[in-house]
């Protein structure tokens, strides 16, 4: 078994949260390429998981009401 603790357990679901990713970048605006993007500041790439977590957190209050 891999020790990549960015394994997403879900296949299938990789393409979706690439394009996840790529939404939340643009929205804080860090320019995210395809590919190897370890050029990205701490902050830069805070910013973006960040942006995720606010968003995921959203969509679950939104789906309680």
């Amino acid at each position: 078994m891999s020790s990549k603790s960015n394994r997403i357990n879900i296949p299938e679901a990789r393409n979706a949260m690439n394009r996840f990713k790529m939404e939340s970048a643009s929205e804080v605006g860090v320019n995210l390429k395809d590919g190897y993007n370890g050029d990205l500041t701490s902050r830069q790439a805070g910013s973006v998981g960040g942006q995720m977590v606010k968003k995921m957190i959203e969509a679950y209050e939104n789906g309680i009401k």
